[in-house]
């Protein structure tokens, strides 16, 4: 079945991802948290494994948590962000050790020369992004061949669970409500399903090695016993997709 594309329900309110805006109320509720802290970059750093001497990019690094984890495992980091204050925040905490640019994947192209990294990391980038198509390109172009894209988006089963209505196989724009630090927050995403990330991730040149869907890091069945009491013991913690992606 094909994947069409939707605009419906809240999203159709023009919403934007404006990340100047609550940049250090994510920043402070993302540190450690579950949902990033103890799930999506210990994820994404076991996916990473030995970094010691690799050229490394981070698309939408925001405030440079999992830039310094790869920084403190011998890894060559390069920052690349969208929003101007998450940016200032990565600088406070990096200092010179990484180097850092303003951008992202939704207008020009990647501001680096082809076959620049070893590794590049989406995490949490590429579901707010209506068409994969040139950003993919783009990241497969500053990789060396067989270069490695890692990804991290929103997991597709987890949409059709919270809206038991919506069409699975339709690639829709849909927003939520969410609460960072105590301020409430409007995010916009794009619904994928499996099969369409999947078609997407080939064309743009890449063989998928991995698709992941960890559990939750060790230590944060005692840190969150309340929020993972439903949770089985090693059992996947369904909330984001995982991916190594192999540039061909």
């Amino acid at each position: 079945m094909s994947a069409d594309l939707e605009r419906s329900g809240p999203a159709d309110q023009a919403v934007t991802n404006d990340y100047d805006s609550f940049a250090e109320a994510y920043a402070a509720e993302t540190e450690s948290n579950l949902v990033n802290g103890y799930y999506t970059r210990p994820a994404v750093l076991d996916l990473a494994g030995d970094v010691a001497g690799r050229r490394i990019l981070d698309v939408g690094c925001g405030a440079g948590p999992l830039l310094a984890a790869l920084r403190d495992r011998g890894a060559i980091v390069t920052g690349i962000e969208p929003s101007a204050k998450m940016l200032d925040l990565a600088r406070q905490r990096l200092g010179d050790s990484a180097a850092l640019h303003q951008g992202g994947l939704r207008g020009d192209p990647l501001p680096f020369p082809d076959a620049s990294f070893d590794d590049a990391i989406a995490c949490l980038v590429l579901h707010y992004l209506a068409d994969w198509k040139a950003p993919l390109a783009d990241l497969r172009r500053v990789l060396v061949p067989g270069g490695r894209l890692i990804v991290a988006v929103n997991h597709p089963f987890v949409y059709k669970l919270l809206h038991p209505d919506a069409q699975y196989s339709v690639i829709r724009e849909y927003s939520e409500d969410n609460t960072f630090s105590g301020q409430s927050v409007v995010l916009t995403y794009w619904h994928r399903p499996l099969h369409a990330m999947t078609a997407a991730f080939t064309a743009a040149g890449f063989r998928i090695a991995v698709i992941s869907e960890p559990p939750p890091a060790p230590g944060a069945r005692e840190r969150f016993p309340d929020e993972l009491a439903k949770v089985p013991l090693g059992a996947s913690f369904l909330c984001f997709l995982f991916f190594v992606l192999e540039a061909a």
